[in-house]
């Protein structure tokens, strides 16, 4: 059966949502007259989306299963009959294709950071974490919004233009581990290594006629597959710098850091004050603290990991080139005083330097006021 005639058979999910459960919430609410207000929870899997509905302040109804076709269909029914639908599931591994198809839909479509969602229990499965979530949504939807920890959904260009930056990490990654790849054969048989770009047309010239008949066979296809991935990865590069080539930037922060930095962030604007942009990296220390006594710990890691790895890299540089940068100035003896402080101070100064980019990219201050300089 294709979609369309599951969207008409009264034996599927969405019809006996959309039927049966609808006649039983109205029996419920006789007398109460107007639009009601649906509440799903989603556990999103590749296969079906299982759902756990509420009704205004119904109780909840048992899981049922959905495609994501039926689920928009449903939905379309029910914004188009005047009711309110609100839907809340967990980021994973499959975009946000489902959140714009029920936007589109007509739903008010939330997107949360993966949790664990019960905390008492030792059972979970895709019943009790829609149930949990249709519990959440409906708390959020009453006014208590820290119930559910929101992400912002990046627009369909936004999420284009950032995926350019993590496929050029992936094919840097496949060079690494090709030329890895042919290091390790060559030791295992030969009992010798391979220096450092030996796949370059000019080192392989020189290097292959050293090798045995049966290791420069196998390492031929390599060379191959090598070339390529760094011809792809000139090509994003390329792609990547050309974004900002006609902006002046301080010594120690190129085009292809910027570029990467701006297209993970999406957009410098969505941040309100200082913080948030701080808090974005991740590089806030974790807290324990009761009473009187307050104990910090290591970096919570609640952020953009791509975009905490980019910074960190981008402060050591600045240590090097950039000694009038104010966050400089200020933690310079942190970092004289050992190298383990060092480190510390390092991803201190990277969390300040999220804050520095985001003055810069919203206006709010120009380069040399930071005391960073062009080259």
């Amino acid at each position: 059966m294709n979609n369309e005639q599951s969207l008409h058979d009264p034996n599927t999910p969405a019809q006996k949502l959309a039927q049966g459960n609808w006649q039983n919430h109205q029996s419920e609410f006789r007398g109460h007259t107007g639009p009601h207000t649906f509440k799903l929870g989603l556990d999103v899997d590749i296969k079906q989306i299982t759902v756990v509905t509420q009704c205004d302040h119904a109780p909840l109804k048992p899981a049922q299963s959905f495609t994501p076709a039926t689920l928009c269909e449903w939905v379309r029914t029910q914004t188009a009959a005047g009711h309110t639908v609100w839907t809340v599931y967990e980021a994973c591994g499959f975009g946000y294709t489902l959140h714009h198809q029920l936007v589109a839909a007509g739903a008010r479509s939330l997107v949360i950071t993966p949790v664990r969602l019960d905390t008492e229990r030792r059972r979970k499965n895709d019943r009790l974490d829609a149930r949990q979530l249709c519990i959440r949504l409906s708390r959020y939807v009453e006014g208590h919004h820290s119930e559910l920890p929101l992400i912002r959904v990046p627009s369909v260009p936004e999420q284009q233009r950032r995926e350019i930056g993590r496929q050029r990490k992936f094919w840097n990654t496949e060079v690494r581990r090709l030329e890895n790849h042919g290091r390790a054969l060559r030791l295992e048989h030969e009992f010798q290594t391979l220096p450092a770009g030996w796949a370059g047309p000019r080192k392989w010239k020189g290097l292959s006629p050293q090798l045995s008949e049966f290791v420069r066979a196998q390492l031929e296809p390599v060379v191959a597959l090598i070339r390529q991935a760094k011809e792809q990865l000139a090509r994003l590069t390329g792609e990547l710098e050309a974004r900002v080539a006609q902006e002046t930037l301080p010594k120690g922060l190129g085009a292809l850091t910027m570029a990467l930095a701006d297209a993970e962030v999406c957009d410098w604007h969505r941040f309100k004050d200082r913080k948030a942009p701080g808090s974005y990296t991740g590089c806030c220390p974790s807290e324990h603290s009761s009473g009187g006594e307050q104990r910090t710990g290591s970096i919570d890691r609640h952020g953009n990991k791509h975009l905490r790895t980019l910074l960190v890299e981008a402060v050591w540089r600045l240590l090097r080139w950039q000694t009038q940068w104010h966050a400089y100035r200020k933690l310079v003896v942190r970092l004289k005083a050992g190298q383990a402080l060092k480190k510390k101070t390092v991803v201190a100064l990277a969390r300040q330097l999220a804050v520095d980019l985001w003055r810069v990219r919203t206006g709010r201050c120009s380069w040399a006021q930071l005391g960073l300089f062009a080259k």
